[in-house]
């Protein structure tokens, strides 16, 4: 598990297969084909790119051959899949001339990266060429690449509902994963304002504020449900954490590096939390406000930080980017439009 500020983070979650594996020592097993295939299908068929040639979309999904299943083995949450998928896309030109040809996924497995993916795009026989074609195999592919790395995400997030329980102390041990995927995010916006000193808490120390803006390709209701659900929280932190999602509910991630607690809860809307990094100085923490902006389709935050230590601000600002705003994106699939 990296830290802060060092290499990238691996997917990392715990498991308890039940209520009283308070050790997580057992070995257990689910499968995740059935569910696996529905949500696929989903996500492909939800498909669709539109530009100045036309409008191209995954139309019906033909073929997906393969297997998942999630092994809890002594703690370790193990990720198994592999499918072979083709797909049929349709496209409209701007005169209304359509257009029928196939996608293919040959290799979609957790032992290759996300940006490693082999995505082929071809005309059905007898197609005559269309510019739709270099259209679908240039954006078509982002999307349908987004649209597998969202899979990916909810296999460990959304398949895992309920199995994710602390051990007796709290928090689990932490696990090493067999096998990580990674797929491609947008680059987080910093707002370009000059740091100016603020008011510090705990310790007397030389603090600033700043902010960040970023938006997310989700419901302002579902992205507040992200930062105060534990399961979903060790989902893209990759690692155990403890996360009380009520005011005066406290929160510990990161390997213990990030922890703080939430001070204002407007669902929806606001989440107002002090937060330390664990190196600041003792008991001193930081103010951060997230404000949730519903922009019809998209949720646009705006994090407030302030009181954070001088010298941490540029470490605060990549972190936030980093391993909350890009991870989200990353693991839930927030960063590319799914029509």
């Amino acid at each position: 598990m990296a830290k802060w500020g060092e290499g990238d983070p691996r997917w990392i979650v715990e498991e308890r297969a039940d209520a009283t594996n308070v050790n997580n020592w057992h070995w257990t097993e689910r499968d995740a084909t059935n569910w696996s295939t529905d949500k696929l299908k989903e996500l492909l068929l939800g498909v669709h790119v539109e530009g100045e040639d036309g409008v191209c979309k995954v139309t019906e999904v033909d073929k997906l051959e393969g297997e998942a299943s999630i092994n809890n083995r002594k703690g370790k949450l193990i990720f198994f899949y592999e499918w072979n998928i083709k797909a049929t896309w349709t496209g409209t030109s701007k005169t209304g001339i359509k257009y029928k040809g196939n996608v293919e996924v040959p290799n979609l497995s957790d032992e290759n990266d996300m940006d490693d993916l082999d995505i082929s795009v071809s005309l059905c026989k007898d197609e005559p060429d269309t510019p739709l074609l270099g259209f679908m195999r240039k954006e078509g592919v982002k999307v349908v690449r987004a649209a597998l790395g969202s899979y990916i995400g909810h296999l460990k997030t959304e398949f895992t509902q309920g199995m994710i329980l602390p051990t007796a102390n709290g928090l689990s041990k932490q696990p090493q994963e067999e096998s990580q995927s990674k797929a491609k995010v947008d680059k987080t916006r910093v707002d370009s304002g000059s740091s100016t000193p603020a008011p510090s808490t705990g310790v007397k120390i030389p603090t600033c504020k700043f902010s960040l803006k970023e938006t997310f390709l989700t419901s302002p209701e579902e992205l507040y449900r992200i930062f105060l659900n534990q399961e979903m929280v060790q989902a893209f932190t990759h690692g155990a954490a403890v996360v009380d999602g009520d005011k005066g509910g406290k929160f510990r991630l990161m390997e213990g590096n990030v922890s703080g607690e939430f001070q204002e809860l407007i669902p929806e809307e606001k989440i107002v939390m002090k937060w330390r990094f664990k190196t600041w100085p003792c008991e001193h923490y930081a103010t951060i406000t997230l404000n949730f902006l519903d922009r019809g389709g998209e949720t646009e935050i705006r994090a407030e930080c302030k009181g954070v230590p001088v010298s941490e601000e540029e470490r605060t600002k990549q972190g936030w980017q980093r391993y909350y705003f890009e991870a989200i994106k990353q693991t839930f699939g927030y960063g590319a439009r799914l029509y």
